[in-house]
């Protein structure tokens, strides 16, 4: 076989199977297992490199879990359940605090599950806990809110702008009502608009929405539809995700299947070439916003690759430079619930004990990913500076998405062309080291 027909070959197996992962960290979180000596937090951040953290909470509930689903997260919307997480969460960041207030916070997120599930004052309580026990400043952090569209209220969105919330997202998925029930998905197209209406007017300096390709019963025309009804709200941000089926998930590939051709390749090109000429600017597979959006605040920087997350709340994950830590994962409603009853019921939130150590292998993959699978990407100089060693020395198998023409060097950086981006999760997947994947292979999650 010639080199070119290798390549070919290569390329076509790598591209066979676009969707068989979405690498959204590395490592993945089946790849966590319980540590063998837990490690105190004291010495995890007094050892941390970062000159800026990334705080995060982690809200575990929602109205339903959607079919699409494999976070960790528990439809319960029992408010008292809800004040006793908080609860716990509060009394995590008391003893943490001490560990991560050395350097100050540049983001600060609260995800889910969704987040505005919570009562009012649980949902401001959350502000109170990042500011006056972690310290962080929000005249100088980015601050975002993940939320759905029944939960969008007048009385939470005020809470929101008081606390100076720089970006809110929302899952849509779908404005075609047989689409998101689908997917188990308990909305219908008149209140995603009414939720809409209510962001629009609060005026958040970004406003992003999520949508998915590739649904059961879903047409390229239907697709667009959902598209051009997300644009006609002009938010600042929209990511597109293709439709993930899993293990654990409700939605199985067969349903995919059944409803027709896989047609997700098809619809991630048509979007993509309506949100570029709709002014939008790719930043990943997924994300396009306009470039001219943000906040005001005089922010702090953060980098996508460093490290320095400080994750509290059930579920959430923490990334130091050589140990990445969480809870337990579950994805079937009694392991995620015995899981939070765990926390909810805990004194000691001071050790990690569940989680990974990374070696310098995957510390070096790490940095490659988290900056390949955007635009900017990898910038050969910053690599070697960190690692003392060029990138394509260490991986010399990088040379073959440059041989594919699906990356190329440009400006002392190897970024992927726009046919590298289209199979981000195929190159994320083919780059993840034996180890890690065989942790991966062998994770048993119930």
């Amino acid at each position: 076989m010639s080199h070119v027909d290798s390549l070919r070959s290569w390329k076509d197996h790598l591209i066979s199977e676009p969707y068989r992962s979405y690498l959204y960290s590395y490592p993945h979180k089946t790849a966590y297992r319980t540590l063998e000596t837990k490690l105190p937090l004291a010495e995890l951040w007094s050892r941390e490199l970062a000159d800026t953290f990334f705080l995060y909470m982690h809200i575990p509930f929602c109205g339903a879990r959607c079919g699409f689903c494999n976070l960790f997260t528990l439809p319960d919307k029992r408010a008292d359940v809800h004040a006793e997480y908080v609860d716990a969460l509060a009394r995590q960041a008391e003893q943490w605090a001490p560990f991560i207030q050395s350097k100050p916070i540049a983001r600060f997120a609260i995800g889910g599950g969704t987040p505005t599930l919570l009562a009012p004052d649980q949902l401001d309580r959350l502000f109170h806990i990042a500011q006056h026990v972690i310290g962080m400043d929000p005249s100088q952090a980015s601050i975002s809110v993940e939320t759905s569209p029944e939960t969008v209220t007048p009385e939470r969105l005020t809470i929101l702008k008081s606390r100076q919330v720089d970006r809110v997202s929302m899952g849509i998925q779908s404005f075609v009502a047989s689409e998101a029930e689908a997917i188990y998905r308990p909305q219908k197209p008149q209140e995603v608009e009414r939720a809409l209406e209510l962001l629009k007017q609060r005026q958040f300096p970004i406003l992003n929405l999520d949508l998915i390709y590739g649904l059961p019963g879903q047409t390229l025309q239907s697709w667009l539809y959902s598209l051009e009804r997300a644009l006609s709200y002009e938010p600042e941000e929209i990511f597109i995700y293709p439709l993930y089926t899993r293990e654990h998930t409700i939605v199985k590939p067969e349903q995919i299947r059944k409803s027709g051709e896989d047609r997700r390749l098809e619809q991630y090109q048509a979007a993509r070439e309506k949100l570029l000429a709709q002014g939008y600017t790719q930043y990943s597979m997924r994300r396009f916003a306009k470039a001219e959006a943000g906040s005001d605040k005089a922010l702090l920087s953060y980098g996508c690759h460093d490290e320095g997350m400080i994750g509290l709340g059930c579920g959430a994950r923490s990334y130091t430079n050589s140990v990445h830590y969480s809870s337990r994962y579950g994805v079937s409603r009694s392991a995620t619930a015995s899981i939070i009853a765990d926390y909810v019921a805990a004194t000691d939130y001071t050790c990690a004990d569940y989680g990974i150590v990374l070696g310098k292998d995957d510390q070096r993959r790490r940095f490659i990913l988290k900056s390949l699978l955007h635009t900017e990407g990898l910038a050969l100089d910053s690599y070697a500076e960190r690692f003392a060693a060029p990138a394509l020395a260490d991986y010399p198998e990088l040379n073959l998405l440059l041989d594919t023409e699906l990356a190329a060097i440009e400006g002392g950086a190897l970024r992927l062309t726009p046919e590298g981006l289209m199979y981000s999760d195929a190159i994320g997947d083919w780059f993840i080291s034996p180890e890690i994947r065989a942790l991966m292979e062998s994770c048993v999650v119930s």
